[in-house]
């Protein structure tokens, strides 16, 4: 009964809101893959690791979402429920064990079961993902771009988040931190376990006459997130939530409040709703009249959809914009167009990102904590910006999505070469820049899938593209940063090695720029091949906007 009760709850307006809102704090904890930069040099001095090997564990982590296969094929057989419920086990496990080494409770494990627990807990986060963005677009079918820069988003400020509540209330003790990465997740997806489900298609979320207040409660989730955003970034640079303390407590007590006030918006879709109802009762024939109008819309989209829809002729291939089985689509050359231009992108990133916290310490800095916050706050701008403002003009100029992925590209090729030449606060720039980049990439890509191939098959195919996390942590971080290094650096006694020095990381950071440069290219000619799409894309949502507008004339 209550099953039922929440299934139903799942097809209002409100209930979908209410569900966007729970996938929103799941992104905020499900970022905990990119803090490994956190917590990896005390696993480097506890197992007496050279760069390499550290680098292999960092990689172990990223092969996990490899595994996100098996979450995709489970998407669309069993509920969001048990994804998430997955998902949080598998982070328990994983986190849980690298805490048990770091905080020395038992004696640092064999290296190959260090990497077993590594990629257990980079797994966790392809269920927590899955069955947020799949279920969510699902829900806001005509708002894909503005519910993955926003679902994405969050996902960037993750890091900064855990990175800061950890400085406020533990000192930045890494044994801390991972209990926080194990605990946490945990009890976020036990709330949204209840509220986030699937509701049926075509329900009030996807009505044309919802799409103007669709517009404004995703402004109002948006603003409170750069809201948050802000105040992450004003922690960092002025220092003022770290160190512990009465301060360090309202940073953190604050900082709960604004993660939590998304919910805001559900309550006043649900208002709004009831208020409806009331005057829907108490209806005279006019407003009878005026709703039999309103529903005009909707049928004329229903009649557009069935068209769209028709069966094609037997073997032939679907167009793009129309739904492809996994296999057409792998058979597609736009598919593989958007597979290497998205790993030279997220492979670099990641190469960053998992290494930053040797390249602050080449570089003479003792602390890096400032840069991963930095990387992670940037991310998110770059994700929640990207999906809104590639919406936009999809609707006013029908620009393809993918020309803003050639742009990023271009702009983290300059971040290279910046941090290439080594120049005083190089780092800072590069890791603001590198997050932005990271995060368009990320927020513009896992939309343009859909549009592309469709959504019945979306969960699989979202999981494939991102096999070039794993894929390019190994070439990227593994093996380029990794090699390179440690053939720069000294050994120091008891183990491991280390380099200081500008030297260390110049010729990667070269070799990553000429693969942005690659990337750039093969982003342009997606954006051709896809023109059409676009343009039909442009065309239907014109075309809804008039039907309201005529209706409210």
């Amino acid at each position: 009964m209550v099953a039922a009760a929440l299934d139903a709850m799942a097809g209002t307006r409100w209930g979908r809101w209410l569900g966007l809102v729970t996938a929103v704090w799941v992104q905020c904890i499900s970022g905990n893959n990119y803090t490994f930069s956190n917590y990896s040099d005390s696993i480097k001095t506890l197992m007496g690791l050279t760069q390499l090997q550290l680098n292999g564990l960092s990689v172990a982590k990223d092969v996990g979402k490899a595994f996100g296969l098996l979450a995709g094929l489970a998407s669309d057989r069993v509920p969001t429920w048990l994804l998430l419920a997955i998902g949080s086990v598998e982070g328990l496990l994983g986190y849980g064990a690298q805490w048990l080494v770091v905080s020395r409770t038992v004696a640092p494990l064999p290296y190959w079961q260090m990497c077993v627990f590594l990629c257990l807990g980079g797994n966790s986060t392809t269920w927590m993902n899955t069955a947020v963005l799949v279920t969510s677009i699902r829900n806001f079918r005509r708002n894909r771009g503005p519910v993955s820069g926003l679902l994405k988003g969050y996902v960037g400020l993750s890091t900064a988040i855990f990175t800061d509540v950890c400085s406020a209330l533990f000192a930045d003790d890494p044994a801390s931190f991972l209990v926080m990465l194990a605990v946490v997740p945990a009890a976020v997806c036990a709330v949204a376990m209840v509220f986030l489900r699937e509701g049926p298609s075509g329900g009030a979320a996807g009505a044309a006459r919802d799409e103007e207040e669709d517009g404004r409660c995703f402004a109002a989730i948006n603003s409170l997130a750069v809201a948050i955003a802000l105040y992450l970034l004003a922690a960092d640079l002025t220092g003022i939530g770290g160190g512990g303390g009465a301060v360090s407590g309202v940073f953190v007590a604050v900082l709960l409040v604004l993660l939590a006030s998304p919910a805001v918006v559900p309550a006043h879709v649900a208002w709004k709703s009831w208020v409806s109802a009331r005057k829907a009762a108490n209806a005279d024939l006019e407003e009878a009249g005026s709703d039999a109008a309103a529903t005009t819309p909707l049928l004329v989209a229903a009649k557009a959809a069935e068209r769209e829809d028709e069966p094609r002729g037997p073997g032939e291939r679907p167009r793009l914009g129309e739904e492809h089985t996994v296999a057409q689509a792998l058979t597609s050359l736009d598919f593989w167009l958007m597979f290497a231009s998205f790993l030279m992108g997220v492979g670099t990133g990641l190469a960053v990102m998992n290494n930053l916290g040797q390249m602050g310490v080449a570089m003479g800095y003792t602390d890096v904590s400032l840069f991963v916050s930095m990387t992670s706050i940037w991310g998110f701008f770059g994700r929640i910006a990207s999906g809104t403002i590639s919406e936009h003009f999809i609707k006013t100029r029908a620009i393809p999505r993918p020309l803003w992925n050639a742009a990023s590209q271009v702009l983290m090729a300059v971040g290279y070469i910046v941090m290439a030449l080594a120049m005083p606060g190089s780092l800072f720039v590069g890791s603001v820049v590198v997050g932005v980049c990271y995060g368009v990439r990320l927020a513009v890509t896992v939309p343009t899938a859909s549009e592309l191939f469709g959504l019945k098959y979306y969960g699989l195919i979202y999981n494939i593209l991102i096999l070039n996390l794993p894929l390019g942590s190994f070439l990227f971080s593994g093996l380029l940063a990794g090699l390179l290094y440690d053939a720069q650096a000294t050994a120091v006694p008891g183990g491991g090695n280390t380099c200081v020095g500008a030297h260390c990381y110049r010729l990667v950071f070269v070799i990553m720029a000429i693969a942005c440069v690659v990337g750039f290219g093969l982003d342009v000619l997606l954006s051709i091949r896809t023109k059409r799409v676009y343009a039909k894309i442009h065309e239907s949502k014109k075309s809804n906007r008039s039907a309201v507008v005529q209706r409210v004339s």
